[in-house]
């Protein structure tokens, strides 16, 4: 039975980075992912001082500082200061970067829609039901991080990026 698991979540892991290059390249997004990545934390969590963004994000600080200069240069994030820290600040999606990524999500299920079309309803309510199990463990583990630290941000229950 382990064997079984370990072999059908090492596979699951694969075929999400792959159905992800997939639909991004079929969409043609000029975005780098981490654009996106960092929107999709930042809807789930709510504001987040830089360093948090950047370990939810799993990029370096000064990457996430890049990130969060371009995206703030697109409109996409607010700056705040933090009200605890005078000397820092909060980083928070606004609603044109949500509108963005609701658009970009649009695009990539547009991208795919070809590739599953021809699904009836019991394999659609099975890959419903798969979405629900893996979403029911990931996102707790996105929420209070998988070392039980700092709460980071969850990508929410499958629904949106």
């Amino acid at each position: 039975m382990e064997s079984d698991l370990h072999q059908v979540l090492g596979d699951l892991v694969v075929v999400n980075h792959r159905l992800t290059r997939v639909a991004a390249r079929a969409a043609g997004g000029t975005e780098s992912p981490a654009l996106w990545r960092t929107l999709s934390v930042l809807r789930g969590s709510g504001p987040l001082r830089l360093g948090a963004l950047a370990e939810s994000s799993r990029v370096s600080q000064p990457t996430a500082t890049n990130l969060v200069t371009t995206l703030d240069e697109l409109g996409w994030v607010h700056r705040r200061a933090d009200p605890t820290d005078a000397r820092a600040s909060l980083i928070e999606a606004s609603d044109a970067g949500l509108a963005a990524l609701d658009a970009w999500r649009d695009k990539l299920i547009a991208a795919l829609m070809p590739l599953f079309a021809d699904l009836g309803p019991a394999e659609i309510e099975t890959l419903r039901h798969a979405v629900e199990i893996v979403a029911a463990r990931v996102d707790p583990v996105d929420v209070v991080g998988a070392a039980g630290g700092d709460t980071v941000g969850s990508v929410g229950t499958g629904a949106r990026l």
